[in-house]
């Protein structure tokens, strides 16, 4: 049995982050990486927000050598003559106007190795089989390549294992989305057509009937390109993955063109079971960390934000937890506010992404009433800083239930396909 007083199930954005931040604060901090490093990840789009992140962990330099430097991002609709770009540089408080495209191979790894550097005890091939909760905390039990087995005594468990949601999934909390459902079909091309100048590092987004792409150019040359569809498109699917990606980029024709010089340069990758919230965020002795509580959708790239976000927030609830048990039930509640918030702010936007009258929206943007410098804000992940956007949201919002009033067919039509599609295969 070995014992440590924090241990990290998962060596991801979110657990690098608050592994690095507490041994950092001279804790005894475990990570247990069920891979090994440098591993494939999707989700290469980041936010100007997690620039400040990576200065106060220390790795701002090295992800800015592995990083597309992108300064916006691109809508286009093929119900609309012209694409429209909102660039980071207009959002409410201009100190972050520029954010990164990064391999996430290489992303994780750096943030990896940072937290090894700081002092965390890092192990990789190493998957967690098992948690028991004691009242002295926790009993973890890991599984190496070679089939060996580790016991672990911990004062406190984080769950930072992503999608795999080991605690929720274990504990029975784990709950689809009954308000979204989605699914993803994925690869890598070479010879993607790119934006000119400045603007060769932006994310573009196309819409198309089943859903939306994203076009993320990187900095080896490149470029990810993914569909999120609704669940029965993917269920049609008849041909190899490879193929049906390739015949789904061919029903986007603004799209096809980009990639009409392109070769799938890695495997096409499908999945399903987009959507997803656990019950609770917490417990006495126990954190979940980003995705391993919650994955809504990756149309605005918040993924890694919030990971990196609620490993910030975990270390602090952590270390009151250990040091001033009196304070922990008060603290375990902010966190739990914290982790909420993200998700909800932003799933109002992702809920409606596919409407008409968001899409006439981004497609014709005005900045009446500072509507668009609130909008970029919360696209830029400004959310937690307490910038004043949301009074302009709130305009926008207003304004979108008009519009949707004003296109009342095509919204109820839209409404009805939404609730239809979202149903479980």
């Amino acid at each position: 049995m070995f014992n440590t007083e924090v241990l990290v199930i998962g060596g991801g954005p979110a657990g690098s982050t608050v592994a690095a931040l507490l041994a950092e604060r001279g804790r005894d901090v475990v990570v247990l990486e069920k891979e090994r490093h440098p591993r494939f990840h999707i989700g290469e789009s980041l936010l100007p927000l997690n620039l400040p992140l990576f200065e106060r962990l220390g790795v701002a330099e090295e992800i800015g050598r592995i990083g597309m430097v992108k300064h916006g991002a691109e809508f286009v609709s093929p119900w609309h003559k012209q694409a429209q770009t909102f660039q980071f540089a207009e959002q409410l408080d201009k100190s972050y106007p520029y954010a990164y495209q990064v391999r996430r191979s290489q992303f994780d790894e750096i943030l990896f190795r940072n937290a090894a550097r700081k002092g965390a005890r890092t192990f990789e091939a190493s998957r967690v089989t098992a948690v028991e909760f004691t009242a002295q905390g926790a009993t973890v039990t890991a599984r190496a390549e070679d089939g060996t087995e580790q016991r672990w005594s911990t004062r406190f468990v984080v769950d930072a294992s992503g999608r795999d949601t080991f605690l929720a999934s274990r504990m029975g909390i784990k709950r689809r989305n009954r308000k979204h459902n989605s699914a993803a079909l994925y690869g890598h091309f070479t010879g993607a057509k790119r934006l000119p100048g400045k603007a060769e590092g932006n994310i573009t987004v196309f819409w198309f009937d089943h859903g939306w792409f994203w076009f993320i150019p990187l900095s080896d040359g490149t470029t990810s390109v993914g569909a999120v569809c609704w669940p029965y498109y993917l269920k049609t699917r008849a041909t190899s993955t490879e193929q049906f990606l390739l015949d789904t980029i061919q029903l986007c024709p603004a799209l096809a063109e980009r990639l009409r010089d392109a070769k799938l340069v890695s495997p096409a990758t499908a999945t399903g079971n987009y959507s997803y919230v656990a019950d609770r965020t917490m417990g006495r002795n126990y954190l979940m960390l980003g995705d391993a509580y919650t994955f809504i959708d990756p149309v605005f790239s918040t993924g890694v934000l919030l990971a990196m976000q609620s490993g910030f927030a975990g270390a602090d609830t952590i270390e009151t937890c250990l040091d001033r048990p009196r304070e922990a039930a008060a603290a375990l509640k902010r966190f739990d506010k914290l982790m909420r918030r993200g998700p909800g702010i932003f799933s109002w936007l992702i809920y409606r992404v596919t409407t008409p009258a968001i899409r006439e929206m981004f497609m014709g943007p005005s900045d009446k009433f500072g509507m668009q410098g609130a909008l970029i804000s919360v696209l830029a992940g400004d959310i937690y800083r307490g910038t004043r956007w949301r009074g302009g949201l709130r305009v926008f919002q207003c304004i979108y239930y008009a519009i949707s009033l004003a296109m009342l067919p095509q919204s109820v039509a839209a409404w009805f396909r939404r609730r239809r599609s979202i149903q479980p295969s």
